[in-house]
């Protein structure tokens, strides 16, 4: 273990050790950048340089965008899986005697949560302009690609809460059913559009939604709002979850 007395020093150093270990997890980030790969080349190139209604972008870069803001939130609710380990060896119980801050735990996972995210967002991208020819102005791509990574922070604070409150035999069923009802419900698998009107209305509700809407956006969709809507949506969920992680961490500390 590395033992760090200087409070400034103590979290730099976590989470560059926590960013490390996430992206020297090659299992981890084999099954992350594949999936969503494998799904846009088979989607993408079915539809081809067609026009998509909804947002009248090209369907080749919605199906993009859908499979980057799917890999992005697998690479941050992943985190889940290293906290349920942490506390099943007694990690996080030497943490909270460290100088480390409730606040800094949290923001430790969520910049190795992010730092996982970025390679898979543009592992995908590439794929698709490369392989796929998706045809988008460079900015645009950028604007779409800088908003999912942005996002992905309420879903790397959700893996948060599901370490800290999940048991080691049941996180791995919690993890499925908080993933895929994020994915399928937050129209990340199949365009909402061609789904039965109530999911439309639960999507409103998860930020899987707007984590692809961020993402279509920027990358010009039709919508008044551009990215600010799903920004503001995305940043509540965060401050919430953000605000229940903190206090679990420090009521866990105080029975210490």
């Amino acid at each position: 273990m590395t033992t760090v007395t200087t409070s400034g020093r103590l979290p730099m150093r976590y989470v560059y050790l926590e960013t490390r270990r996430q992206l020297r997890n090659v299992r981890a980030m084999v099954f992350t950048f594949a999936v969503p790969v494998i799904m846009l080349l088979v989607f993408g190139s079915a539809f081809g340089s067609q026009t998509d209604p909804t947002t009248h972008l090209q369907y080749l870069v919605v199906t993009t965008l859908q499979m980057a803001s799917y890999g992005a939130m697998m690479a941050a609710l992943s985190q889940a899986f290293a906290i349920v380990n942490e506390r099943s060896i007694g990690w996080n119980r030497q943490l909270r005697v460290t100088p480390l801050s409730g606040w800094g735990f949290m923001v430790s996972k969520v910049i190795a949560a992010m730092a996982f995210a970025a390679v898979s967002i543009v592992v995908t991208v590439l794929v698709a302009t490369v392989g796929l020819h998706a045809s988008l102005d460079p900015v645009r791509w950028l604007a779409a690609g800088f908003g999912i990574w942005c996002g992905v922070i309420p879903f790397a604070l959700i893996a948060i809460l599901i370490g800290q409150f999940a048991k080691p035999s049941f996180a791995q069923p919690l993890f499925m059913v908080v993933f895929m009802g994020l994915a399928i419900l937050g129209g990340l698998w199949v365009p909402l559009s061609v789904m039965p009107d109530w999911m439309g209305s639960v999507a409103h509700l998860l930020p899987s939604y707007w984590l692809n809407r961020i993402g279509q956006m920027g990358a010009g969709a039709t919508g008044a709002s551009g990215m600010t809507e799903p920004a503001m949506v995305l940043a509540a969920w965060a401050i919430v979850l953000a605000a229940v992680i903190v206090w679990r961490y420090r009521r866990d500390a105080a029975r210490q």
